[in-house]
Protein backbone atom coordinates (compact mmCIF):
# COMPACT_ATOMS: atom_id res chain seq x y z
CA UNK A 1 0.00 0.00 0.00
CA UNK A 2 1.44 3.86 -0.62
CA UNK A 3 1.20 6.07 1.45
CA UNK A 4 1.85 9.14 -0.01
CA UNK A 5 -0.09 9.58 -2.86
CA UNK A 6 -3.93 8.85 -3.62
CA UNK A 7 -5.09 7.56 -6.54
CA UNK A 8 -8.24 9.58 -7.72
CA UNK A 9 -8.91 13.27 -8.79
CA UNK A 10 -8.76 15.82 -6.19
CA UNK A 11 -11.08 18.58 -5.76
CA UNK A 12 -10.92 22.41 -5.44
CA UNK A 13 -7.10 22.00 -6.83
CA UNK A 14 -6.80 19.64 -3.61
CA UNK A 15 -6.10 16.27 -3.59
CA UNK A 16 -8.31 12.81 -3.45
CA UNK A 17 -11.06 13.64 -0.33
CA UNK A 18 -10.36 11.58 2.87
CA UNK A 19 -12.28 11.48 6.33
CA UNK A 20 -11.57 9.97 9.78
CA UNK A 21 -13.17 6.56 9.19
CA UNK A 22 -14.36 6.03 13.22
CA UNK A 23 -16.64 9.33 12.32
CA UNK A 24 -18.83 7.09 10.10
CA UNK A 25 -18.68 3.97 11.84
CA UNK A 26 -16.60 2.07 14.40
CA UNK A 27 -15.57 -1.08 12.47
CA UNK A 28 -13.43 -1.13 9.03
CA UNK A 29 -16.08 -2.55 7.07
CA UNK A 30 -18.30 0.29 8.04
CA UNK A 31 -15.54 2.58 7.71
CA UNK A 32 -14.61 1.37 4.51
CA UNK A 33 -18.45 1.33 3.03
CA UNK A 34 -18.82 4.85 4.06
CA UNK A 35 -15.89 6.02 2.18
CA UNK A 36 -16.92 3.41 -0.88
CA UNK A 37 -20.55 5.12 -0.74
CA UNK A 38 -18.46 8.85 -1.44
CA UNK A 39 -16.63 7.19 -4.37
CA UNK A 40 -13.23 7.85 -1.80
CA UNK A 41 -10.47 5.80 -1.58
CA UNK A 42 -8.38 7.53 1.43
CA UNK A 43 -8.61 7.41 5.02
CA UNK A 44 -7.05 8.77 7.91
CA UNK A 45 -7.11 6.14 10.81
CA UNK A 46 -7.88 6.69 14.47
CA UNK A 47 -9.94 4.10 16.00
CA UNK A 48 -11.34 0.44 15.06
CA UNK A 49 -13.90 -0.88 17.18
CA UNK A 50 -13.25 1.49 19.83
CA UNK A 51 -9.61 0.99 20.15
CA UNK A 52 -7.04 3.36 19.22
CA UNK A 53 -4.72 1.84 16.69
CA UNK A 54 -1.81 2.31 18.63
CA UNK A 55 -3.71 -0.20 21.11
CA UNK A 56 -4.74 -2.57 18.85
CA UNK A 57 -3.19 -5.90 19.05
CA UNK A 58 -0.74 -7.30 16.72
CA UNK A 59 -3.02 -9.60 15.28
CA UNK A 60 -6.03 -7.08 14.73
CA UNK A 61 -3.53 -4.41 13.32
CA UNK A 62 -2.42 -6.74 10.62
CA UNK A 63 -6.16 -7.70 9.86
CA UNK A 64 -6.79 -3.99 9.78
CA UNK A 65 -3.16 -3.33 7.12
CA UNK A 66 -4.81 -6.08 4.86
CA UNK A 67 -8.66 -5.10 5.00
CA UNK A 68 -7.17 -1.87 3.77
CA UNK A 69 -4.85 -3.01 1.21
CA UNK A 70 -7.55 -5.22 -0.49
CA UNK A 71 -10.06 -2.34 -0.83
CA UNK A 72 -7.40 0.08 -2.22
CA UNK A 73 -7.04 2.59 0.20
CA UNK A 74 -4.58 4.31 1.40
CA UNK A 75 -4.09 6.00 5.07
CA UNK A 76 -3.00 9.59 4.46
CA UNK A 77 -2.69 10.11 8.30
CA UNK A 78 -3.11 9.15 11.53
CA UNK A 79 -4.53 10.54 14.69
CA UNK A 80 -2.72 9.95 17.71
CA UNK A 81 -3.83 10.71 21.00
CA UNK A 82 0.12 12.35 21.78
CA UNK A 83 -0.23 15.25 24.20
CA UNK A 84 -4.12 15.44 23.30
CA UNK A 85 -6.82 16.43 26.14
CA UNK A 86 -6.83 13.72 28.03
CA UNK A 87 -2.96 13.71 28.82
CA UNK A 88 -2.29 16.72 30.56
CA UNK A 89 1.63 18.16 30.33
CA UNK A 90 2.47 16.36 34.16
CA UNK A 91 1.60 13.32 33.14
CA UNK A 92 3.63 10.28 32.12
CA UNK A 93 5.70 11.10 28.89
CA UNK A 94 6.83 7.99 28.42
CA UNK A 95 3.02 7.00 27.66
CA UNK A 96 3.01 9.38 24.62
CA UNK A 97 6.86 8.13 23.67
CA UNK A 98 5.51 4.36 23.51
CA UNK A 99 2.37 5.24 21.45
CA UNK A 100 5.02 7.22 18.99
CA UNK A 101 6.83 3.99 18.85
CA UNK A 102 4.32 1.74 18.10
CA UNK A 103 2.46 3.60 15.52
CA UNK A 104 6.50 4.32 14.08
CA UNK A 105 6.33 0.47 13.05
CA UNK A 106 2.52 0.53 11.98
CA UNK A 107 2.93 3.71 9.79
CA UNK A 108 5.54 1.98 8.07
CA UNK A 109 3.31 -0.70 7.30
CA UNK A 110 0.90 1.56 5.88
CA UNK A 111 2.85 3.43 3.98
CA UNK A 112 1.69 6.55 5.87
CA UNK A 113 4.12 9.46 7.12
CA UNK A 114 1.91 11.94 8.90
CA UNK A 115 1.01 11.52 13.04
CA UNK A 116 -1.64 14.03 14.51
CA UNK A 117 -0.64 15.13 17.76
CA UNK A 118 -1.42 18.24 20.54
CA UNK A 119 0.52 19.80 23.08
CA UNK A 120 -0.65 19.13 25.91
CA UNK A 121 -3.15 20.95 28.26
CA UNK A 122 -1.80 22.28 31.46
CA UNK A 123 -2.12 21.04 35.07
CA UNK A 124 -1.93 24.39 37.35
CA UNK A 125 2.04 24.77 35.95
CA UNK A 126 3.05 28.48 35.45
CA UNK A 127 2.64 30.16 32.10
CA UNK A 128 6.14 29.72 30.96
CA UNK A 129 6.92 26.17 32.90
CA UNK A 130 4.15 25.07 30.97
CA UNK A 131 5.81 26.69 27.58
CA UNK A 132 8.81 24.64 28.51
CA UNK A 133 7.93 21.69 29.45
CA UNK A 134 5.78 21.39 25.79
CA UNK A 135 8.41 22.29 24.09
CA UNK A 136 11.04 20.38 25.83
CA UNK A 137 8.40 17.08 25.14
CA UNK A 138 7.82 18.10 21.34
CA UNK A 139 11.56 18.31 20.62
CA UNK A 140 11.96 14.62 21.90
CA UNK A 141 8.92 13.43 19.72
CA UNK A 142 10.18 14.99 16.83
CA UNK A 143 13.73 13.87 17.01
CA UNK A 144 12.39 10.52 17.36
CA UNK A 145 9.56 10.89 14.62
CA UNK A 146 12.73 12.16 11.95
CA UNK A 147 14.21 8.95 13.33
CA UNK A 148 11.29 6.91 11.84
CA UNK A 149 10.74 8.91 8.94
CA UNK A 150 8.13 10.46 10.11
CA UNK A 151 6.01 14.18 9.90
CA UNK A 152 4.22 14.75 13.60
CA UNK A 153 1.67 17.17 12.24
CA UNK A 154 0.57 19.42 15.65
CA UNK A 155 -3.01 20.23 15.42
CA UNK A 156 -4.76 23.52 17.10
CA UNK A 157 -6.60 21.72 19.14
CA UNK A 158 -6.22 21.26 23.04
CA UNK A 159 -2.75 22.46 24.53
CA UNK A 160 -0.31 25.18 25.22
CA UNK A 161 -0.05 25.98 21.19
CA UNK A 162 -3.58 24.92 20.35
CA UNK A 163 -5.52 28.34 19.73
CA UNK A 164 -2.29 31.01 19.31
CA UNK A 165 -0.52 31.74 16.25
CA UNK A 166 2.33 32.84 18.45
CA UNK A 167 2.46 29.63 20.46
CA UNK A 168 2.35 27.51 17.15
CA UNK A 169 5.37 29.65 15.47
CA UNK A 170 7.31 29.80 18.50
CA UNK A 171 6.88 25.68 18.80
CA UNK A 172 7.90 25.02 15.59
CA UNK A 173 11.12 27.86 15.67
CA UNK A 174 11.93 26.31 18.84
CA UNK A 175 12.29 22.59 17.71
CA UNK A 176 13.62 23.40 14.68
CA UNK A 177 12.99 20.21 12.82
CA UNK A 178 11.34 19.18 9.28
CA UNK A 179 9.70 17.09 11.35
CA UNK A 180 7.46 18.83 13.06
CA UNK A 181 4.82 20.75 11.25
CA UNK A 182 0.81 22.17 11.35
CA UNK A 183 -2.22 20.03 10.80
CA UNK A 184 -5.05 23.23 10.95
CA UNK A 185 -8.42 21.86 12.11
CA UNK A 186 -11.17 24.55 10.35
CA UNK A 187 -13.79 23.99 13.06
CA UNK A 188 -11.90 24.24 16.13
CA UNK A 189 -12.41 27.51 16.29
CA UNK A 190 -16.02 27.72 17.13
CA UNK A 191 -15.55 25.75 20.50
CA UNK A 192 -12.40 27.54 21.36
CA UNK A 193 -13.53 30.80 20.55
CA UNK A 194 -11.52 32.22 17.64
CA UNK A 195 -11.63 33.25 14.13
CA UNK A 196 -10.25 30.30 12.49
CA UNK A 197 -8.45 32.35 9.18
CA UNK A 198 -7.28 34.30 11.41
CA UNK A 199 -4.84 31.87 12.94
CA UNK A 200 -4.92 30.52 9.90
CA UNK A 201 -3.25 33.04 7.99
CA UNK A 202 0.67 33.34 9.49
CA UNK A 203 0.32 29.47 9.98
CA UNK A 204 -0.56 28.65 6.71
CA UNK A 205 2.83 28.06 5.03
CA UNK A 206 3.81 25.41 7.72
CA UNK A 207 0.43 23.11 7.28
CA UNK A 208 0.51 19.65 6.18
CA UNK A 209 -2.63 18.67 7.16
CA UNK A 210 -5.96 19.84 7.49
CA UNK A 211 -9.23 18.83 9.01
CA UNK A 212 -12.83 19.97 7.75
CA UNK A 213 -15.76 20.37 10.21
CA UNK A 214 -18.20 23.10 11.01
CA UNK A 215 -19.99 24.24 13.74
CA UNK A 216 -22.27 27.56 15.53
CA UNK A 217 -22.09 28.37 18.97
CA UNK A 218 -24.77 27.77 20.83
CA UNK A 219 -26.39 30.02 23.71
CA UNK A 220 -24.67 28.47 26.65
CA UNK A 221 -21.23 28.90 24.48
CA UNK A 222 -20.71 25.31 23.52
CA UNK A 223 -21.30 24.17 19.59
CA UNK A 224 -23.46 23.13 17.85
CA UNK A 225 -21.67 20.98 14.56
CA UNK A 226 -23.36 21.19 11.15
CA UNK A 227 -22.09 20.14 7.65
CA UNK A 228 -19.10 22.19 6.21
CA UNK A 229 -19.98 25.75 4.81
CA UNK A 230 -22.84 25.57 6.80
CA UNK A 231 -21.49 26.88 10.24
CA UNK A 232 -19.84 29.90 11.58
CA UNK A 233 -16.13 28.12 11.11
CA UNK A 234 -15.13 30.61 7.80
CA UNK A 235 -14.73 27.14 5.98
CA UNK A 236 -14.72 28.42 2.26
CA UNK A 237 -12.11 31.34 3.40
CA UNK A 238 -9.91 28.93 5.15
CA UNK A 239 -9.82 27.18 1.48
CA UNK A 240 -9.14 30.21 -0.11
CA UNK A 241 -6.20 30.44 2.45
CA UNK A 242 -5.02 27.65 1.92
CA UNK A 243 -5.03 27.75 -1.94
CA UNK A 244 -3.50 31.11 -2.04
CA UNK A 245 -0.60 29.01 -0.28
CA UNK A 246 -0.15 26.44 -2.35
CA UNK A 247 -1.38 24.00 -0.12
CA UNK A 248 -2.07 20.60 -2.18
CA UNK A 249 -2.44 18.26 1.20
CA UNK A 250 -5.34 16.61 2.40
CA UNK A 251 -9.12 17.21 3.85
CA UNK A 252 -9.62 15.12 6.11
CA UNK A 253 -13.46 15.12 6.74
CA UNK A 254 -14.10 14.83 10.86
CA UNK A 255 -17.86 16.14 11.17
CA UNK A 256 -18.30 15.49 14.74
CA UNK A 257 -21.66 14.56 13.84
CA UNK A 258 -22.03 11.60 15.44
CA UNK A 259 -18.83 11.01 16.98
CA UNK A 260 -16.89 13.20 19.21
CA UNK A 261 -14.61 11.23 21.41
CA UNK A 262 -14.03 14.82 23.81
CA UNK A 263 -17.25 14.58 24.94
CA UNK A 264 -17.09 10.57 25.34
CA UNK A 265 -19.42 9.99 22.55
CA UNK A 266 -16.53 7.08 21.04
CA UNK A 267 -18.50 5.18 18.63
CA UNK A 268 -20.96 5.88 16.00
CA UNK A 269 -24.55 4.96 15.86
CA UNK A 270 -26.82 4.02 13.43
CA UNK A 271 -26.88 7.20 11.55
CA UNK A 272 -23.15 7.67 11.49
CA UNK A 273 -22.45 6.55 8.58
CA UNK A 274 -25.31 8.76 6.50
CA UNK A 275 -24.47 11.76 8.32
CA UNK A 276 -20.78 11.12 7.06
CA UNK A 277 -22.03 10.85 3.98
CA UNK A 278 -23.90 13.81 4.03
CA UNK A 279 -20.97 15.83 5.03
CA UNK A 280 -18.84 15.05 2.06
CA UNK A 281 -21.15 15.35 -0.20
CA UNK A 282 -21.88 18.29 0.69
CA UNK A 283 -17.91 19.56 0.94
CA UNK A 284 -18.01 18.29 -2.53
CA UNK A 285 -20.55 20.58 -3.53
CA UNK A 286 -18.71 23.66 -1.92
CA UNK A 287 -15.41 22.42 -3.60
CA UNK A 288 -17.20 22.76 -6.95
CA UNK A 289 -18.17 26.27 -6.33
CA UNK A 290 -21.90 25.70 -5.07
CA UNK A 291 -23.71 26.26 -1.42
CA UNK A 292 -23.72 22.81 0.57
CA UNK A 293 -27.15 21.18 0.09
CA UNK A 294 -29.87 22.19 1.84
CA UNK A 295 -30.11 20.01 4.96
CA UNK A 296 -26.77 18.14 4.30
CA UNK A 297 -23.44 18.02 6.03
CA UNK A 298 -20.63 19.36 4.26
CA UNK A 299 -17.51 16.89 2.37
CA UNK A 300 -13.80 16.95 2.93
CA UNK A 301 -11.67 16.59 -0.04
CA UNK A 302 -8.02 14.80 1.15
CA UNK A 303 -4.86 15.41 -0.55
CA UNK A 304 -2.79 12.84 0.52
CA UNK A 305 0.21 14.40 -1.82
CA UNK A 306 2.48 15.16 1.71
CA UNK A 307 5.24 17.63 1.01
CA UNK A 308 8.96 16.16 1.39
CA UNK A 309 9.81 16.81 5.16
CA UNK A 310 12.71 18.88 4.09
CA UNK A 311 10.42 20.92 2.16
CA UNK A 312 12.18 24.81 2.55
CA UNK A 313 9.35 26.67 4.73
CA UNK A 314 9.50 30.34 5.59
CA UNK A 315 11.09 31.22 8.81
CA UNK A 316 9.95 33.82 11.20
CA UNK A 317 12.70 35.62 13.21
CA UNK A 318 13.35 34.92 16.27
CA UNK A 319 12.59 38.89 17.86
CA UNK A 320 10.27 40.09 20.33
CA UNK A 321 8.84 38.92 23.87
CA UNK A 322 8.99 35.12 23.48
CA UNK A 323 5.37 34.73 22.84
CA UNK A 324 4.88 37.59 20.12
CA UNK A 325 7.12 36.97 17.05
CA UNK A 326 7.17 39.23 14.42
CA UNK A 327 4.56 39.13 11.77
CA UNK A 328 5.01 36.34 9.39
CA UNK A 329 5.59 37.02 6.20
CA UNK A 330 3.79 35.95 3.38
CA UNK A 331 5.16 33.06 0.52
CA UNK A 332 6.37 35.36 -2.04
CA UNK A 333 5.60 32.41 -4.78
CA UNK A 334 1.90 32.37 -4.22
CA UNK A 335 1.03 36.00 -6.00
CA UNK A 336 -1.79 35.68 -4.20
CA UNK A 337 -3.63 38.04 -1.28
CA UNK A 338 -5.54 36.79 1.27
CA UNK A 339 -9.42 36.87 0.78
CA UNK A 340 -11.94 38.79 2.07
CA UNK A 341 -13.68 37.89 5.60
CA UNK A 342 -16.44 35.66 4.23
CA UNK A 343 -19.88 35.79 5.88
CA UNK A 344 -20.15 34.08 8.95
CA UNK A 345 -22.72 31.22 7.79
CA UNK A 346 -26.35 31.68 7.44
CA UNK A 347 -28.57 31.69 10.72
CA UNK A 348 -30.50 29.30 10.40
CA UNK A 349 -27.91 26.93 9.25
CA UNK A 350 -28.53 23.18 10.50
CA UNK A 351 -27.15 22.32 14.14
CA UNK A 352 -26.68 18.31 13.57
CA UNK A 353 -24.27 18.02 16.22
CA UNK A 354 -24.13 19.47 19.98
CA UNK A 355 -21.25 19.90 22.02
CA UNK A 356 -20.69 21.85 25.16
CA UNK A 357 -18.18 24.19 25.69
CA UNK A 358 -14.69 23.37 25.49
CA UNK A 359 -12.86 21.64 22.77
CA UNK A 360 -12.90 19.12 20.43
CA UNK A 361 -10.64 16.19 19.62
Amino acid sequence: MTGQHASGPGLGGFGPPAGIGDEAAPDTDGQLAALRRLGWNTIELRSVDGVALADLSPAAFAALARRLGDAGVTVVAVASRIGNWSRPVTGDFGVDLAELDVLAERCATLGCRLVRIMSYPNDGLPQEEWADRVIARTAVLADRAARAGLVLAHENCAGWAGDRADRALRLLHAVDSPALRLLFDIGNGVPYGYHAPDLLRPLAPYVVHVHVKDAVRTPDGGAAYTLPGAGEAGVAECLRILAAHGYTGALSLEPHLAVRPHEGLTRAGEDAADLFVRAGQALTALLDGGRPPAGRPDTDPSDTRLPPADRPQPRQPHAGPADTPQPHAEPSDTGLSDPAPSDAGPAGAERLGAAPAGGPA
